[in-house]
């Protein structure tokens, strides 16, 4: 549980860094699940598809890219796209070449879910005064070295959208050490006091692409985002309304996170028209 203190700084800045969070055995259980899903990756199974954060991209890659709108209750993976060369051919090894892998780890993958569904998350949770919490998605995120690419800021809530706005939040949780030469976080204290005012979703228009950007995105001073480099095992507790960022990893080093979303499900709705919803095969599941 959440200190009254630790809980005064969550409601003031939007953002908690939790150290130690994990234990040894944890990270250590969910980087050898990593390896075991991407050494048991077959090609032939999973096309390419780009993950990107520029929105131009991203519209564009989406267009019509069911692979990632059914990824939702499956083990799926996502490339750098500077891990390819001009005809599409992979330029390292695949290990290095995928952005991330998503949306259902904290489900279909038995290290993944003993994290997610541990009773420290769930005090976690209560701490935030969630009374009926579900998980919505889950990531590992590489952020590889040298061509890892740049997340611009945002709020999560953007892609997963609740009324009221304040019931999302996601628990980030560093595998590797994060900072600022290798790409941490960098958050804007106190930014999750503003609105939601662009929303990622599925385009009820047919004949235009599946998914797209709704209004602006909130301008917030470059020079109001903080570094908050994390250790290995530590994990940021973030308000689904704090804008954050993180810049691209020049660094020899990866990154590598696993990160989940949790939503109120108990007194608040989620969106009908956000990109991610639950399935027949995986309602999200209650912590």
């Amino acid at each position: 549980m959440l200190t009254p203190s630790q809980l005064r700084q969550f409601e003031d800045d939007g953002y908690l860094v939790l150290p130690e969070f994990l234990s040894d055995q944890e990270v250590a259980s969910l980087e050898a699940a990593r390896a075991r899903i991407v050494d048991g990756l077959d090609p032939a199974e999973h096309r390419i598809s780009i993950f990107t954060t520029l929105e131009d991209r991203q519209v564009d890659l989406r267009a019509k890219d069911d692979y990632f709108l059914e990824s939702g209750d499956k083990v799926r993976f996502f490339w750098e796209e500077g891990a390819f060369n001009s005809a599409g051919e992979l330029t390292v090894d695949r290990s290095l070449a995928i952005n991330k892998i998503g949306h259902a780890l904290h489900w279909l993958v038995p290290e993944f879910r003993a994290v997610t569904f541990s009773d420290k998350v769930r005090a976690l949770c209560r701490s935030l005064r969630f009374s009926a919490p579900a998980v919505a998605q889950s990531m590992y995120i590489f952020k590889q070295p040298g061509i890892g690419g740049e997340v611009t800021p945002h709020q999560d809530a953007t892609f997963l959208y609740t009324e009221p706005p304040s019931a999302i939040a996601g628990l980030w949780m560093a595998l590797e050490d994060a900072d600022v030469e290798n790409g941490c976080l960098w958050f804007a204290p106190g930014s999750h006091k503003g609105p939601v005012t662009r929303r990622f979703v599925r385009n009820p228009d047919p004949a235009g692409p599946r998914l797209l950007f709704r209004g602006q995105q909130q301008e917030v001073d470059p020079e109001a985002f903080v570094p908050v480099p994390v250790k290995r095992g530590g994990c940021v507790l973030i308000s689904g309304l704090v804008q954050h960022r993180s810049s691209a990893n020049t660094s020899a080093r990866s990154r590598h996170i696993y990160t989940f979303h949790v939503v109120e499900t108990d007194g608040a709705e989620y969106s009908e028209e956000n990109w991610l919803q639950p399935t027949a095969q995986l309602p999200f599941p209650k912590l």
